[in-house]
């Protein structure tokens, strides 16, 4: 038995792939990864930094570089998520397929 799939039925299942396709794409934004990496790192760098010895500081010089990296790279992630949550994904284009109404 073949089974028949009608109009309405195909144009639902497209938009609910639709959907989950721009769900994904918001999901998986590049911007949301790099900048929870950083955050995470910074965060841990930042830590080592605050609880170097005096003779981590003397290798480098008398710069606890440690702290320096880490502040940068908390700085950075957290550039990345306030451009994630200020410029977020743009929505699906609206669909080439007329609706229902306008068919009527």
């Amino acid at each position: 038995m073949s089974e028949f799939y009608s109009e309405k039925d195909v144009q639902r299942e497209v938009s609910e792939l639709e959907t989950k396709s721009a769900t994904a794409a918001r999901l998986f934004d590049i911007r949301r990864i790099i900048g929870g990496l950083f955050v995470v790192y910074g965060v841990i760098v930042t830590i080592a930094g605050i609880t170097a010895s005096d003779a981590d500081i003397d290798k480098a010089e008398g710069v606890n570089i440690n702290l320096w990296t880490g502040v940068g790279m908390l700085l950075l992630g957290v550039f990345f998520l306030a451009w994630l949550k200020l410029r977020p994904t743009a929505p699906p284009p609206p669909d080439a397929v007329p609706s229902e109404k306008s068919q009527e």
